[in-house]
């Protein structure tokens, strides 16, 4: 019967977690959405994503990563500026 009552009390608490993962979640939507008509949010979050892969890099990668980018920009013609 151990076992069975670890079964339960995993569930009952990995159960918990997802749910304040959601609540999280639904707080972070929220949080964009108060700031959508200053910030474009889709913006923001990929600057956000972009920044964290950056801030990985070691200081002598910086410079390939930086270079990498602006060639696979060209590549994909990511030209926002016309």
């Amino acid at each position: 019967m151990t076992m069975s009552n670890d079964i339960s009390d995993l569930f009952e608490r990995y159960t918990r977690v997802e749910n304040e993962i959601k609540l999280l979640q639904d707080d972070k939507k929220q949080l964009l959405t108060e700031f959508k008509d200053r910030i474009d949010p889709k913006a923001f979050q990929s600057a956000l994503r972009s920044a964290k892969i950056k801030a990985k890099l070691k200081a002598n990668e910086v410079e390939d990563f930086d270079q990498i980018l602006e060639i696979l920009e060209k590549s994909l013609c990511v030209d926002h500026l016309d």
